[in-house]
């Protein structure tokens, strides 16, 4: 993998925001005003590490999404748990978009996080969302995570393009592009592998192994 240049940013939220919109346009998604820039905060916030990472006696560490969601589940109060269901959304959403080349090397999958994402924010849009007595901050909100999980895959096609927009994507990416389109549908993926001259075909259409999926175009 060539190396990546560093480039220097005065602003980082301006920065975000102008890469995001860059990326959704590639990608042909329209979403609301509102939702685009919760996405940037959450860029910008998720920038610090320290806003990431929960902290621990063996020091900073991601805790797995289905104790997230169990946290917010078993939380006492309404407001606790939606900040709980808030939280799994946004870090599924951060992971999936920015870390989907590490899940090559792991059990867990990008789709468990989009799964686990979208259904996160799902829930948090209902509870938000509920009707006519719900404060309007909360209505507002409560479209937000509606849009986002809705949308909560080709977010992340999104994202992965902002974070791998110094990346050149190898022979050895092939396989694992395929994996993600057949795992997600990813449009993103669908593109790139026929940039690299591959044109997919689901598995089962093929009768075979993702090599014999996967045809030169």
């Amino acid at each position: 993998m060539p190396e990546a240049k560093v480039q220097p940013v005065a602003n980082l939220k301006e920065y975000f925001k102008d890469a995001l919109h860059a990326a959704l346009v590639n990608q042909r998604l329209s979403v609301e005003g509102e939702t685009e820039h919760y996405v940037v905060n959450l860029l910008t916030l998720f920038a610090r590490s320290e806003a990431l990472f929960d902290s621990a006696p063996e020091g900073p560490r991601l805790k797995p999404l289905v104790v997230l969601l169990s946290e917010a589940m078993e939380a006492r109060t309404r407001d606790e748990r939606n900040r709980g269901l808030q939280r799994l959304g946004d870090v599924s959403l951060f992971i999936g978009g920015f870390f989907a080349q590490g899940f090559a090397r792991k059990l867990i999958d990008i789709d468990y996080h989009i799964a686990m994402g979208g259904r996160a924010y799902g829930t948090l849009a209902e509870a938000l969302s509920g009707g006519v007595r719900a404060p309007r901050r909360g209505r507002a909100l409560g479209l937000v995570f509606a849009e986002l999980a809705e949308k909560f895959q080709v977010m992340v096609d999104a994202l992965n393009e902002l974070s791998e927009s110094a990346y050149t994507h190898s022979d050895r990416d092939i396989l694992r592009l395929y994996e993600l389109w057949l795992k997600t549908g990813s449009r993103r993926s669908f593109r790139l592998l026929h940039r690299l001259g591959i044109e997919p075909v689901a598995r089962g259409a093929a009768g075979a192994g993702p090599e014999a999926a996967m045809r030169p175009h």
